[in-house]
């Protein structure tokens, strides 16, 4: 072979490979969440209730059985959404979906994962609140979740679904 010829033969390997393996490293990028370790609950707190963010709305938090589950209703009312996982202690960790009014079939829904931490500050009247991270399905960006926890309310998972609150209620048409 003359020295031209395998140089580029050579040259032609070494692009194949470097190909090869990075097609093998390559796959879907997953969101890094601070790593925090659950810890105790504060004193007479627990998760269920319903919390606020000024953006996702009131978040309503209730334990079914070894998970927790959620809906929510944005504040201008463009989506509404679900999730649910497990709790260790303080931290929540969870899958969501999210689902824009008025679209129908996959293209209306977003996905993705998310983690909560309770907190509640030092004093008396310190009040319980969710610092709380996600990301959209395949995506290594982060958002942040803060929610307070609001008092004397009560969740109602129900009260958050498919049917557009912002849809007139007016009389409808009846049959004479």
């Amino acid at each position: 072979m003359k020295p031209r010829a395998w140089v580029c033969t050579l040259g032609m390997a070494f692009a194949v490979g470097l190909s090869g393996a990075s097609l093998i490293a390559c796959g879907p990028p997953t969101a890094k969440f601070p790593q925090v370790k659950g810890q105790e609950m504060p004193a007479g707190e627990s998760w269920d209730g319903v919390y606020y963010n000024p953006v996702y709305g009131y978040l309503h938090l209730v334990p079914q059985g070894d998970t927790m589950v959620g809906r929510w209703r944005r504040t201008d009312s463009s989506h509404w959404g679900e999730l649910s996982g497990t709790v260790e202690g303080n931290v929540f960790r969870f899958t969501w979906t999210e689902h824009r009014y008025g679209a129908i079939g996959p293209s209306g829904d977003t996905r993705g994962t998310g983690q909560f931490v309770f907190k509640k500050g030092d004093g008396e009247k310190a009040i319980p609140e969710l610092d709380g991270w996600y990301a959209l399905e395949d995506s290594d960006k982060i958002g942040d979740w803060h929610c307070v926890k609001q008092q004397g309310m009560t969740p109602k998972l129900d009260s958050v679904n498919g049917e557009n609150p912002v849809d007139p209620g007016g009389a409808k048409d009846q049959w004479q």
